[in-house]
Parts: C-alpha cells; structure tokens; sequence
C-alpha cells in the first residue's frame, strides 16, 4: 500500500504528529491540517485514498466536513477518530458518511490495521469495475458503484446508512440476518438489545422501498431478524 495518500484532519498537534510518522513510517503520502476549513480546501484540491477526521476541530467541524466531503465525494474512505464515544456518536458520524469509527485513546497498531481494512475495500472495488455491479431484487435495482437506488424505475433517495443497511440485506437476500450481524456489519459496534436503532433504520427503509409499492421486499421475522426476500 506504499504510495496511498492519506489525509489527517486533527487540532491537537501531539496526536497529528503521532499519527503522521507512524504512517509515513509504513509508506504512507501524508498530508495534514488543524482545523476543518484547511480540511476541507485539502480534500476538495487533492485527491486522497483515505482521511483520518476528528471530529471536535476548530472552524468546521468533523460531522459537518464529512458531509460536504460526501456530497461530492463517495469513494475516499473517511475515517473518524474522536474522543466522543456513545452510539449517538457513532450514529452520527457514521450517518454522516464515515466509513470507520476509532475512539480516543487508541494504539497506533489499530488505527493502522482500521485504515488498510478500508484500504482494501477501495483495491477490491477497483478490481471489479468491470464485474456487474447492479443488484437486483424483483423490480429494485441497486447500483453498489454510484450508491443509487431505483425501484420500478423511479430512483429512491437513502441516507449512507440507509443505503449500506439495503446493500447489505440485498447482498444476502433470501437470507434472515440477526440484529447482532446488522449491528457489527453496519455500525460496526456490538448489538445492544437496549436500544431499537435497527427498527427505527428497518421503518425508514420501509416506508421508502416498500410503503408505495403492492409487492413487498423487506420482512421482519420476529424473534430472528430481517431479509429481503426474491419473490
């Protein structure tokens, strides 16, 4: 992965300067900024592979630079890396657009093996751009390269979460997935069975894939979980 050029937004200079050689040690092309206004002119002038976002930064912060990234941007892989650690937090910045959520402190050896995960997603999608890439389930179509959803061919507008919540049970139609997949797959945490986040992403996928439409795609299996079903 030598070469990969990697963007850090981070105010404390301490942890920036640590995250900096620790990368450039393992061959990185690093670039830096210490607050999200400097952020978001470096990732709107250059083209990066990954960015490593704070998400407490002075002038823009990280949730809102996330955002304006993806409004543009849905290929560089963003990673937050944050002190604030709850699941609102986690929601938040994975709605966002994150792609990976790293929480503060943390060891390098993690950070690094987060970042070349990710990394490795952006090396496999280019290895099947030439593979079909449009899923297909009865009359909805999801397309996993421009994250565009149609169903009988009017397109469907989702947020990033909902969208990797649908690919996700597409991807494994006709298969019941539990709540603790779901959990560890979309929101890369470990499934609370205090909280109902699921339900409330399963009701807004609902009533925008299904709710205006006589076949329905998405099931509830009570006591097991979710499918989308290939009827």
């Amino acid at each position: 992965m030598e070469g990969l050029k990697i963007l850090i937004v981070e105010d404390e200079a301490r942890v920036l300067q640590f995250i900096k050689q620790g990368l450039e040690e393992n061959g990185f092309d690093v670039d830096f900024a210490y607050d999200g206004e400097c952020g978001r002119k470096l990732a709107f002038s250059n083209k990066y592979d990954l960015i490593v976002l704070d998400v407490i930064i002075p002038q823009l912060n990280g949730i809102e630079l996330c955002k304006k990234i993806r409004e543009t941007d849905s290929k560089t892989k963003i990673l937050m890396l944050t002190a604030l650690g709850s699941l609102n937090d986690k929601l938040e910045g994975f709605e966002a657009g994150a792609d990976d959520y790293l929480i503060k402190p943390f060891d390098f050896p993690e950070l690094l093996a987060r970042i070349k995960s990710l990394l490795k997603r952006n090396l496999q999608d280019d290895d099947t751009k030439n593979e079909d890439h449009i899923l297909k389930v009865v009359d909805m179509e999801l397309n996993t390269h421009t994250k565009r959803v149609k169903r009988a061919g009017k397109e469907i507008k989702l947020t990033a979460k909902e969208y990797a919540l649908l690919e996700l049970l597409t991807l494994n139609k006709n298969r019941v997935l539990s709540k603790a997949e779901i959990a560890e797959k979309i929101w890369n945490i470990t499934f609370d069975s205090g909280t109902n986040t699921i339900e409330v992403y399963i009701n807004f996928l609902r009533k925008k894939i299904d709710n205006d439409y006589p076949v329905k795609l998405l099931h509830t299996l009570v006591g097991m979980g979710y499918t989308i079903k290939d009827i």
